[in-house]
């Protein structure tokens, strides 16, 4: 336990001096290499100290978090192929969640396909279905489940299921903030917190979820 201190203590350290940029010096651009490395620790992290499908499954999923944020974060642009890359890692917690909570998984599978179509169907009938809404709608329709299933874990599990609770809570804010760019009188202290709350809770959900991975 002693060995893997030093990573959520360098993660609270990121996240204190990135919140405080945020918080008094918006838009400085100093906040994103910060913001960044703090994944980059999350994956090189679970890269240490991963074992066995268990770790390989989660290497893979920081992996994909990692160039996600790469193009959503740092390059801000190629906003369908970083939006893609966390449509893959929700496939991969569902695969771990699959492995740990195998009963009636077909009949699971088969609902996040329906709710995903439902989605679409309503998207489509609003006129707002395009390639990237698609997959939009596919990830947080996906993270939203995982988030359900994650929770009713048995214990080990219980981190990664608050860290996914808060992976939600992250992209709720990031929908605030998109809202209030297509409707400008929609923005108010809400979407204020939003724009510091996106990362609020993001750091902390990718560390909880970080630190969930098998190790022996």
């Amino acid at each position: 336990m002693k060995r893997s201190l030093w990573f959520p203590l360098l993660e609270g350290c990121l996240y204190a001096a990135f919140l405080a940029l945020d918080l008094f010096w918006p838009g400085s651009g100093w906040d994103i290499p910060l913001k960044y490395l703090s994944i980059l620790l999350c994956f090189l992290f679970v890269l240490r100290v991963g074992r066995g499908t268990d770790g390989a499954l989660m290497k893979a999923a920081l992996g994909f978090t990692v160039l996600a944020d790469l193009f959503l974060l740092v390059l801000d642009r190629w906003y369908l192929a970083g939006v893609a890359c966390f449509c893959v890692v929700q496939l991969l917690y569902l695969t771990r969640i699959a492995a740990v909570r195998r009963e009636q998984f077909p009949l699971r599978l088969a609902l996040r396909g329906l709710l995903v179509l439902a989605a679409w169907i309503t998207a489509g009938g609003l006129g707002a279905l395009d390639g990237l809404t698609a997959l939009s709608l596919f990830y947080f329709s996906q993270l939203t489940v995982n988030v359900l299933e994650s929770l009713i874990l048995r214990p080990p599990y219980r981190g990664f299921g608050v860290g996914l609770l808060l992976f939600l809570c992250c992209d709720l804010c990031v929908g605030l903030q998109n809202l209030s760019a297509w409707f400008p009188a929609a923005g108010g202290p809400l979407v204020q917190f939003a724009r510091v709350g996106m990362w609020l809770f993001y750091l902390p959900s990718q560390v909880l979820i970080s630190l969930s991975v098998k190790r022996k």
